[in-house]
């Protein structure tokens, strides 16, 4: 078998990773003005009375190629924020997504709600990155990693004050994870090898963790009625990018599934 895409993800992220240390130190980031800034702890903004939700901003991803051509990541926060996020993802991946670290930076000095790093998280040191640059979360994606290197992350997550969105694809990387480690669990219904997406997929996996766990379905999710739907499944909260994105104003189109989501579950709650 060919490698995948993920395969060419991580593969050139370890790349890039061996100049970026060559060129920063770890002094250098831990001199950045908001390293030292307080973090926001991101479970407790995800579990509410209501279906929560992350909002993404990315410029391109490897399934669409460029799906926003004009990119103000300050603007797309900001929008976000007014439309009632729960939280920020940001694509910080510079070849197939086009982000970056000051794209988060930017997000960041921008809002007062969690904003999360995303991306193929590997090495502690792009964990140390991301405090630099303002995060306050990480993600950690089980299918690129080793049971050692996500416990390894998860405890240097913690060291920074940094939460962790643990993310799995199939049910059986719940078998190299140390759930007891874990405070928020994201389950992708994009197969990050095929990106075929199942909506499906997300609600079974999450059935299967403690119900302490904070739970999120991830991807694919384009319609109010798809996130009633998970909302019924027991679902905490969803991340949704490009549905969001392709709208001229990401955060109107935030606004109006929120609402119509509330409104289709109010109505099936009804005698």
């Amino acid at each position: 078998m060919g490698k995948s895409i993920l395969d060419t993800l991580v593969a050139e992220t370890a790349e890039r990773l061996v100049e970026r240390k060559r060129e920063t130190s770890l002094r250098d980031l831990e001199d950045r003005p908001l390293f030292g800034s307080p973090r926001i702890d991101l479970a407790p903004r995800l579990r509410r009375d209501r279906l929560s939700i992350i909002a993404e901003i990315k410029q391109a991803s490897p399934s669409r190629g460029v799906i926003r051509s004009e990119f103000d990541p300050r603007g797309i926060a900001e929008s976000y924020d007014d439309a009632g996020a729960d939280a920020l993802s940001v694509l910080t991946e510079p070849v197939y997504f086009m982000g970056s670290l000051s794209d988060m930076e930017t997000a960041r000095q921008a809002v007062s709600i969690p904003v999360l790093r995303k991306d193929f998280i590997i090495d502690p040191f792009q964990l140390v990155e991301a405090r630099a640059y303002g995060a306050d979360a990480v993600l950690l994606i089980a299918t690129v990693l080793e049971r050692n290197q996500i416990a390894e992350l998860l405890h240097a997550s913690h060291e920074l004050q940094l939460s962790a969105l643990v993310e799995v694809y199939d049910i059986h990387e719940l078998d190299r994870i140390d759930l007891d480690l874990v405070e928020t669990l994201g389950v992708n219904n994009r197969d990050l090898h095929s990106f075929e997406v199942d909506l499906n997929h997300a609600p079974y996996v999450l059935s299967h963790v403690p119900d302490r766990i904070v739970r999120v379905a991830e991807s694919g999710m384009k319609t109010a009625r798809d996130l009633a739907s998970v909302r019924e499944a027991g679902i905490d909260a969803v991340l949704i990018g490009e549905t969001f994105m392709l709208g001229p104003d990401p955060g109107e189109v935030l606004r109006r599934m929120r609402r119509e989501c509330e409104s289709i579950l109010e109505r099936a709650s009804k005698p």
